[in-house]
């Protein structure tokens, strides 16, 4: 990597991660702060008394139903538009939904407020990926990622135990009353706080995300150049290696659509372990909500831990499939492991650990494993779809876990399959052949592009770029 590429990728590091970064982790508690105020809600929404695991999980399928319906239109929208205007949107429109859940009294209430907060936030992850991709050259990709992932872990690590000090509000603990504001139940204002930075953030994109490197003034021409020329050589690579797919010849393409099979298995034990490990623990153990939210950080801090390391070996050994399969079986053998009654806590939260390292640490090799045979557009829309149908998943888990809970008395079915549903992830993505022959084809691909007259003046362009770099 050159001198010139290498600044310039450090300085979109610093430019944009941060946002995006912070912009993950408002928008994964407001997704998902539900798992904690559904234990205070229950006490105060009388109309969620019956079959309320099965309430929750049926909000969760709501919300992917919004999300799923502009899942693909926002992604292309980034790709063929704005990411800074399109985010812009997105983060404004679902911190107003996400505090609007505060005003929730019955079941039809929480669905309907669940199915818009799914509508305002469809596109922002697929659409931050296929954004990402028009920065980062692929030797730098699967780390920018990692990056921006680690947000996810890093909000399970921090809302518990910010969102237990709002819950407390209006309720008398250890004999002491915690005052509240205009009335309001500590769930309430926990929605209504948690929504409001996602509407600055939003602005603040709007002022300081930069579309493409060419916009970028923060950049120096030469890194500029050398930045989309590097991205250039890329694109005319994936066409020659995979050929020009179409929109629509990608999303009918046989690795996209076992992705997408194989991001559903694994997003379906994501979202049943991380929406009901609160309901979980207090079932298992009785906990107290100060010892649960200090409990509930440990998990993520696990997965953190292990997305940086799989990010960055990623990057190095050049390698996807493997540093997204091995994480997710061993992620699956230790859910499946809590179902070995009378354990310890501190087993149980170890083995829990390992099973959110095992339902994120994989995400940045996964996300690279597209750009490997698809390029713009083709890539883009992929990528919508694939996380389509992996969110259809993020409300399969919580029904999994929801219903059997509700009909049997127990989680151990549920979790059962859950497990299954991270192994036959890890099967997939074993069966599908990427890096070896994407090598071979980019090593044939560089010879074509260096021969081909179509390509002169890119070449050109490269030769003028490593000399101003030597100079």
């Amino acid at each position: 990597m050159s001198s010139l590429l290498h600044s310039a990728i450090i300085k979109a590091y610093w430019r944009l991660l941060p946002l995006l970064f912070l912009s993950y982790i408002i928008a994964y508690v407001d997704r998902n702060n539900v798992s904690l105020a559904k234990l205070k809600m229950i006490n105060d929404l009388p109309s969620f008394h019956y079959r309320t695991e099965t309430i929750f999980a049926l909000g969760h399928v709501v919300f992917f139903i919004g999300y799923l319906l502009l899942e693909i239109p926002g992604t292309l929208i980034v790709e063929k538009w704005s990411a800074r205007k399109w985010i812009c949107r997105i983060m404004i429109t679902w911190g107003i939904i996400a505090s609007l859940t505060a005003i929730v009294t019955q079941p039809w209430h929480f669905y309907l407020i669940r199915f818009l907060l799914g509508l305002a936030e469809a596109g922002f992850f697929p659409g931050v990926v296929v954004y990402l991709t028009h920065w980062f050259p692929t030797q730098a990709r699967a780390r920018a990622f990692s990056l921006f992932f680690i947000a996810a872990p890093i909000a399970q690590f921090i809302s518990p135990k910010i969102s237990y000090y709002f819950l407390r509000m209006n309720t008398i603990e250890n004999g002491i009353y915690y005052r509240t504001l205009f009335k309001l139940k500590g769930w309430q204002w926990m929605y209504i706080i948690w929504g409001i930075p996602a509407v600055i953030l939003g602005i603040v994109i709007l002022f300081f995300l930069t579309d493409r490197p060419k916009d970028a003034n923060w950049l120096s021409k030469e890194e500029c150049r050398v930045l989309e020329t590097e991205l250039s050589i890329e694109l005319v690579r994936g066409q020659i290696v995979g050929g020009h797919l179409t929109l629509f010849q990608a999303l009918r393409h046989i690795k996209v659509l076992l992705l997408g099979i194989a991001y559903f298995f694994i997003v379906t034990g994501n979202y049943g372990v991380d929406l009901f490990l609160p309901t979980i623990l207090r079932d298992w153990y009785h906990l107290n909500d100060g010892l649960l939210t200090w409990l509930l950080m440990i998990p993520p801090f696990g997965a953190l831990i292990g997305m940086l390391i799989i990010g960055f070996s990623s990057d190095r050994t050049k390698e996807r499939r493997f540093h997204t399969a091995i994480p997710i079986l061993i992620g699956a053998i230790g859910l499946g492991l809590t179902l070995i009654r009378q354990q310890s806590l501190i087993t149980m939260i170890i083995l829990f650990t390992i099973a959110s390292i095992g339902t994120k640490a994989y995400l940045p090799a996964f996300w690279s494993l597209p750009s490997l045979f698809l390029s713009e557009s083709a890539a883009a829309g992929s990528i919508g779809l694939i996380n389509s149908i992996g969110s259809i998943g993020g409300g399969v888990g919580p029904i999994i876990l929801g219903v059997f809970k509700d009909r049997t008395g127990s989680f151990f079915l549920g979790i059962l399959l859950l497990s299954i549903s991270m192994c036959l992830t890890s099967v997939i993505i074993m069966i599908l052949r990427f890096d070896r022959y994407h090598q071979q084809e980019l090593h044939k691909s560089t010879q074509q592009l260096t021969m081909s007259n179509k390509n002169q003046e890119l070449i050109i362009s490269i030769r003028e770029t490593e000399n101003s770099t030597k100079l």
